[in-house]
């Protein structure tokens, strides 16, 4: 079951990389435009937005990475610490992103499945 929880960690921190690529470096292109459901004269005004959001969700997924880091050199508590706060964060984002936007409910089932994952196995398997 560990593999599974780190695997969810991981997979969490991936999935806001990838979210930080669309957002900050990729926004304009036609792929991530139909993703976001932007008109092209949109996804122009609010490149700066997503180029500033993009970069929240850099720093949620480095935090995460961060934690699992500090786990493997015997750091447990200040890693797993560091891991579900992350996770929550990623959950939360998820959840304001299903509630303000209901037609974003596939990203936000993307952006927060694996964090939530991780955090109800943790819950259930005390990780430490």
């Amino acid at each position: 079951m560990l593999v599974v929880i780190w695997l969810a960690a991981i997979l969490s921190g991936v999935v806001h990389v990838l979210i930080f690529c669309m957002e900050s470096l990729w926004w304009t292109t036609p792929k991530v435009r139909a993703r976001f459901r932007q008109a092209p004269e949109q996804a122009q005004a609010t490149k700066l937005f997503a180029f500033n959001q993009g970069f929240y969700n850099l720093f949620l997924a480095i935090g995460t990475f961060a934690g699992l880091g500090l786990m493997l050199m015997g750091q447990p508590g200040a890693g797993l610490t560091l891991v579900i706060w992350n996770c929550l964060f990623m959950v939360g984002a998820a959840l304001v992103l299903a509630a303000s936007a209901p037609r974003m409910w596939r990203g936000a089932l993307i952006q927060g499945a694996a964090p939530l994952l991780f955090l109800l196995l943790n819950m259930i398997y005390r990780v430490t």
